[in-house]
């Protein structure tokens, strides 16, 4: 599909070869396992199979922040699942998530396993098992939860739509980019305007839906998320912004976005998480120190 030539769809679709664009190689049109691989297991409860995406990074910033309210449960073993290899169609990844996206969750602290994908679902029931960052009262919890929801529907036309066509697509497609960017802005104007009169999302107090936006939207006004801040003038939007400043300086935030990272510094990237001490001694510029 190019801009210079219509493209008629067939009356029938049928998947002949990878469409090209930087995922092509994983992308299929069926689910289930490729391949037999079984998932590794630490010593805590809470087993965390993930990638340092923005989906990813929800939950590695949950996790952080439970700890940093002293919930010694949440614990965890980060396992760094690369999806470019195609880790997520494995059988033990497929079994603990039949869509083969991460972040995928094993909680083992009860003598049945409960397995926990979509990371909405992960955000949601961890702020349940700890109590915390999800508000008691029905109507400050409903607006945590609006804005959760909000997150998990909107994301997709920020991610799948001007994510794939302005960082991913082989090719450059002008309708396909203004069409996502136009909703993508819409979007950011939603946020702003809600920020503009509370500090976070839900009102005063900081929730499991801001921490569900930030790394999506957050990361995308500060540069993050797909180098397109200055395209889409992400300047404008003054009130995101400083929610996203006042987030990232969290310290168990900035220890979150660290998580099974496997780009930029290499002081920021710690590709497995296991124990607290791992920030300052597995980071990726310790254990490879002549890279």
């Amino acid at each position: 599909m190019t801009d210079s030539v219509e493209y008629v769809p067939p009356k029938v679709w049928t998947w002949v070869k990878p469409n090209g664009g930087t995922f092509a190689s994983i992308n299929r049109p069926i689910a289930g396992a490729t391949h037999d691989q079984e998932l590794p297991i630490g010593r805590h409860p809470l087993q965390l199979y993930s990638l340092a995406t923005p989906n990813g990074v929800k939950v590695t910033i949950m996790l952080e922040e439970l700890l940093a309210l002293g919930h010694s449960g949440a614990e965890y073993d980060a396992w760094l699942i690369k999806i470019g290899d195609g880790n997520q169609f494995g059988s033990g990844f497929v079994d603990v998530n039949p869509n083969s996206k991460i972040p995928a969750l094993m909680d083992r602290s009860s003598d049945k396993p409960i397995r926990v994908f979509e990371s909405g679902s992960i955000l949601l029931y961890l702020a349940e098992k700890f109590d915390a960052f999800l508000p008691k009262d029905i109507a400050t919890r409903t607006e945590t939860l609006n804005w959760l929801f909000w997150q998990m529907g909107s994301a997709p036309y920020l991610g799948g739509g001007f994510g794939h066509f302005y960082a991913y697509a082989p090719t450059k497609i002008e309708y396909a980019i203004d069409r996502f960017a136009m909703e993508v802005k819409r979007e950011l104007d939603v946020l702003d305007r809600r920020l503009a009169d509370n500090q976070f999302l839900a009102g005063d107090e900081y929730t499991i839906a801001d921490i569900a936006v930030f790394p999506w939207y957050g990361g995308l006004v500060k540069g993050w998320v797909y180098n397109a801040a200055e395209f889409l003038s992400t300047h404008e939007y003054k009130h995101v912004q400083r929610w996203a400043d006042q987030i990232a300086a969290r310290p168990a935030v900035k220890r979150g976005r660290m998580v099974n990272k496997v780009n930029g510094e290499l002081s920021e990237q710690l590709h497995e998480r296991h124990e607290a001490s791992d920030f300052d001694t597995k980071t990726q510029d310790k254990l490879n120190p002549a890279s």
